[in-house]
């Protein structure tokens, strides 16, 4: 197998959802699955608590689909898991190595996706807006079935109710105003300037970290995808706050 990483093309444009590749490997999983490894995509692996996406491959020279229905990224190698689409019988298809490929991103999830994620950064940015600066991000999950994110540090209980109003009020504020959203891949102490100061201790300070940057607000390192513009979020919900044993939740969603 290809050792070479993968080149992530949605790294450089969030928004494109085709691009053609070429087959590096093929073989199937214990649990059935085929797998394709390529020497780029477009799709995103599952990881940053944001889910893979989906969509299709067509293979030249065959004619039946590759069906993708999950993609994870292993020592910087991308996996794409699925199903040939409309297969007969015993038959299996012998791809070789070097075979160009098209992929093609499935549309509406990758959107949702983008949204989703965009919306939890941008909540990062209306805490100190709102009085609860001491809140430091921690843990996220912007996954549509219950998204959330997480903070070290509490919030007083009398003051649950009216925070979880006034972050809403904040997010919906700066969405309604818009603003350019970005991503670079950067030096590290540039991408350090432009996250506030410092990175966090998993970034290697040998690595060029991409950064994401939701209006003039300050960056964040981060790999996934996300919104052009702060508008396209649309509405964030935030239908609960919850502080117990030092970490405060923030549960939310995006509304059309």
């Amino acid at each position: 197998m290809d050792k070479s990483p993968t080149k992530l093309e949605y790294y450089d444009d969030m928004c494109r959802l085709q691009c053609t590749a070429t087959l590096l490997s093929h073989f199937k999983g214990d649990d059935g699955r085929h797998v394709l490894i390529l020497d780029r995509t477009i799709f995103y692996p599952q990881g940053g608590g944001q889910p893979a996406d989906t969509g299709f491959v067509l293979i030249d020279g065959l004619d039946n689909r590759f069906l993708v229905c999950d993609v994870r990224s292993k020592d910087g190698i991308v996996f794409h898991y699925g199903f040939f689409e409309n297969l007969g019988g015993e038959f299996e298809p012998t791809l070789e190595k070097g075979k160009e490929v098209s992929l093609f991103v499935d549309e509406p999830r990758r959107k949702l996706n983008s949204r989703l994620h965009s919306a939890g950064h941008l909540l990062d940015i209306c805490l100190p807006r709102i009085g609860l600066g001491h809140l430091e991000p921690g843990k996220a999950y912007h996954f549509p079935d219950g998204p959330w994110v997480e903070y070290k540090g509490t919030i007083s209980q009398n003051e649950m109710q009216s925070k979880q109003k006034d972050l809403e009020l904040e997010a919906n504020a700066l969405i309604s105003l818009g603003g350019k959203v970005s991503a670079d891949i950067l030096p590290y102490d540039e991408a350090a300037k432009l996250c506030g100061g410092c990175l966090p201790d998993y970034v290697p300070k040998e690595s060029t970290p991409r950064v994401v940057r939701i209006g003039d607000s300050p960056g964040c390192p981060c790999g996934g995808t996300h919104v052009a513009d702060i508008s396209d979020i649309i509405q964030i919900k935030v239908s609960q706050i919850r502080s117990k044993k030092g970490l405060t939740k923030v549960i939310y969603n995006v509304e059309s």
